[in-house]
């Protein structure tokens, strides 16, 4: 099975209680020349596994890496905010809030951009988008949900006020589908697979916004020290390692990762082709120097959520990301 990545060249809410402390206050200070573990926040969205897969493989070490499973964008930030965790797997709009209201996060890798993953659902029924008019979206308090809307209402001619929005974690979407609570459904994988499983119809997706929803993994800038190089890099080579075992073994990948997503192995694959998993040399580009290709994702992104949301802005730019800690040699050995 293809995926949109090569080894060769080639999720959403964020709370102002986020602003301000450090790591202090819970994992502590480490000495300058301390080869010291990272722990890192994620919750279950398909972008993210591949830091799950690795450690099902057994090439995350425990004494360098801790994947703190969470239930959203939002407890991922507050745990890094709380000291329980150094980096967290988010958007980059989420980073961008973040660091907007005073948690200075870095974005040391990019694990995906949406390209279908993220879409608005709805009843079978429906057919254009201008018939969301007087209907019930259920959606996150996100900001990624909020890109997603502003597009979809912009596309379908509409105004915020000609909807009805129900704002709840993804995770409740089948429910309340199943409650019949609800007409549409702008949600991302795996919940998407599963609405779709019940007959729902996809009226609108990422590809529509093409390079708009990146998944950054963002640490701390307290834990972008010399005590914490060693881990951090090595959690990025074995990121690499699982993405290229993604390729040469799917079928063991989506087995592997099927009880995490609570999905069907074969539905697991189907998943993974709404995104682009960026290579070594593709993160390379992202990330590196001041003409960052990240960085004007960033600046557009900021653009799209400032008329909604002042808090977002594209401060410190200098400080944004970083390819120091990228592989650099001896991938897969």
């Amino acid at each position: 099975m293809d995926y949109p990545y090569h080894p060769s060249p080639s999720r959403r809410q964020v709370l102002e209680v986020l602003g301000g402390a450090g790591l202090a206050a819970g994992l502590g200070g480490c000495n300058w020349l301390e080869d010291a573990p990272v722990t890192v926040a994620a919750h279950v969205w398909v972008g993210y596994q591949s830091m799950f897969l690795a450690r099902d493989h057994g090439w995350l070490k425990p004494d360098k890496v801790t994947l703190l499973e969470t239930r959203s964008a939002v407890e991922s930030l507050q745990a890094v905010q709380a000291g329980k965790a150094h980096a967290a797997a988010v958007t980059l709009d989420e980073m961008l809030t973040a660091r907007a209201i005073g948690q200075p996060l870095t974005a040391v890798l990019v694990f995906n951009t949406s390209m279908g993953a993220d879409m608005l659902l709805a009843e079978a029924g429906m057919t254009a988008l201008a018939q969301l008019k007087g209907q019930r979206i259920a959606l996150e308090d996100s900001s990624v949900a909020n890109i997603m809307l502003a597009e979809i209402l912009r596309e379908a001619g509409l105004k915020q006020s000609d909807v009805h929005l129900l704002r709840m974690p993804v995770d409740e979407h089948p429910n309340v589908w199943h409650k019949h609570a609800a007409d549409a459904f702008i949600t991302y994988e795996p919940v998407a697979s599963q609405l779709l499983a019940r007959g729902l119809v996809r009226m609108f997706d990422s590809r529509q916004i093409p390079d708009t929803i990146v998944d950054v993994l963002a640490f701390h800038r307290d834990a972008l020290d010399n005590s914490h190089g060693e881990a951090i890099r090595h959690l990025l080579m074995a990121h690499f390692r699982a993405l290229d075992s993604l390729v040469r073994s799917p079928q063991d990948a989506a087995y592997r990762l099927s009880s995490r997503l609570a999905l069907p192995a074969p539905d697991v694959l189907k998943a993974f082709k709404g995104l682009v998993l960026p290579s070594l040399v593709l993160n390379y580009r992202l990330l590196s120097g001041d003409n960052a290709q990240l960085l004007s994702t960033a600046r557009r992104v900021a653009e799209i959520l400032g008329s909604g949301n002042s808090v977002v802005e594209m401060n410190n730019p200098q400080e944004l990301v970083t390819s120091a800690y990228l592989p650099t040699e001896g991938l897969f050995k």
